[in-house]
């Protein structure tokens, strides 16, 4: 199989999962396509680094990772006033169960979205990503400290203070 034949198989099944950190981390749908897009060439330049046996997941992410912060640094300075757009919850809707029939109910649903989506928004970049990779997109704490290139124990401190300062603003919000 040829290089270019074992990076497809490799990095295409993680494309969605590297979108959607992008679009969580850089809170803008065009930006985190862009990012993604750059860093799979990164990826596929570097592909030869990815050593046999290792998980390629948590290895790409980290290149996702990284160019998103390149974008939000050379962003910075900027007027940043950006919304999420629907596609930001896609992943959360994926793992939803079926639809509500009821109006209402859905407009309670929209409404708890927003409010969640307004508290996620909120946190820090840092807290922001380790709280994405662990609870919507299911990584373990040795792969989110991997991608992050920190330490398990500031993984498990930054999750903490995320879900605390989540679930105090979702409080504030009248969420349970």
């Amino acid at each position: 199989m040829t290089d270019a034949r074992r990076f497809e198989a490799t990095v295409l099944p993680l494309l969605d999962t590297a979108h959607n950190l992008a679009r969580w981390l850089l809170r803008d749908a065009a930006a985190a396509e862009d990012a993604v897009q750059e860093a799979a060439l990164r990826a596929f330049r570097y592909f030869a680094s990815l050593r046999a046996g290792e998980d390629a997941k948590p290895w790409f992410l980290g290149i996702v990772r990284n160019a998103c912060f390149t974008a939000l640094a050379r962003e910075r300075g900027r007027a940043d006033v950006t919304l999420l757009d629907e596609d930001g919850w896609d992943a959360l809707e994926a793992r939803a169960p079926s639809p509500v029939p009821d109006p209402l109910a859905a407009l309670g649903v929209r409404r708890e979205q927003a409010l969640v989506d307004a508290a996620l928004r909120a946190l820090t970049p840092p807290m922001r990503e380790v709280i994405v990779l662990r609870e919507l997109e299911g990584l373990d704490y040795r792969d989110i400290a991997h991608i992050a290139g920190i330490p398990i124990g500031t993984v498990m401190s930054r999750l903490s203070r995320a879900r605390a300062q989540l679930k105090r603003q979702l409080s504030l919000a009248g969420l349970p």
